[in-house]
């Protein structure tokens, strides 16, 4: 197990990583998370691509799905859906000598560069919403995101442009957001929408989901989850965070049994749209 490197934690005992989510660019995150394996885009990836590929046959295939990806950080997801790329290759690209070397705009250059060349021909518009400025920035000026936008709705109403934005969009993603953000950010998202939204949404097994999946409903989404199987997310940083992660999934009727059990957070996977898809 990885060692906790005197880190807070939060009320339900889940370690904080704050300092690394809104820095310049994202060499401070790959650098402090490889120790913990952290590796729930990789899962996303395959998904969200099939996601969104359905998404477009429901739509008559006509133009690019729009995604808007909550708690986007530094386009990470953004990066994998649309970039032949893999969670290890931006590992490498972040944590390697040659990247260590660069000043923050060198790195933005470069990354420019980076992520251009490697672009696919199916990649589809992304928009990121966060409340980390800095990572949303980073993400928009390296073209990973077509817009960002760095705003709280659990504390206040989305701005004039993020409702233009949400009404562009056909599918809404989420990886590492649940927990931090709630059904407030859902319902106001939701309240913008003007196409039908379906939502794919990965959600530590230590986190209830229902408050969300029933805001969902109200806007006419029928929420189905993934009961085959668990989707690891990282190891634990200490014993404390494991007990207390077993201890959550127990009280949420789950078996942590060769999942957390075994030194790992795990998520499940949320899919809701509307009945008539």
């Amino acid at each position: 197990m990885a060692t906790e490197r005197h880190r807070t934690r939060t009320a339900s005992g889940k370690t904080r990583f704050d300092d690394i989510y809104d820095q310049p660019d994202p060499r401070s995150y790959f650098r402090t998370l490889a120790p913990f394996e952290y590796e729930i885009p990789h899962h996303a990836q395959a998904v969200f691509r099939r996601t969104r590929e359905l998404r477009s046959q429901s739509l008559g295939g006509v133009g690019p799905v729009t995604v808007l990806d909550l708690c986007c950080s530094y386009g990470i997801n953004a990066a994998l859906l649309n970039h032949d790329l893999t969670l290890a290759d931006l590992y490498a690209h972040y944590t390697c000598e040659e990247t260590a070397g660069l000043s923050q705009p060198e790195l933005i250059e470069h990354d420019k560069e980076f992520y251009a060349s490697r672009r696919r021909a199916d990649a589809t518009p992304v928009i990121g919403l966060d409340t980390a400025e800095n990572a949303t920035r980073y993400a928009l000026d390296v073209g990973l995101l077509d817009e960002a936008y760095a705003e709280n709705l659990e504390r206040h109403p989305p701005s004039s442009a993020l409702r233009r934005a949400v009404a562009r969009t056909g599918l809404i993603t989420v990886t590492g957001g649940i927990g931090y953000i709630s059904h407030r950010t859902f319902d106001a998202l939701l309240d913008c929408a003007r196409l039908p939204v379906w939502v794919s949404a990965f959600v530590l097994r230590t986190v209830p989901y229902q408050r969300i999946s029933t805001t969902l409903a109200t806007h006419g989404l029928t929420t189905v989850t993934d009961a085959s199987r668990t989707y690891p997310q990282r190891l634990f940083t200490s014993s404390d965070e494991r007990r207390d992660a077993v201890r959550q999934v127990i009280l949420a009727g789950e078996d942590p049994t060769g999942f957390e059990s075994e030194g790992r957070y795990h998520t499940r996977l949320h899919e809701s749209r509307p009945r008539s898809d």
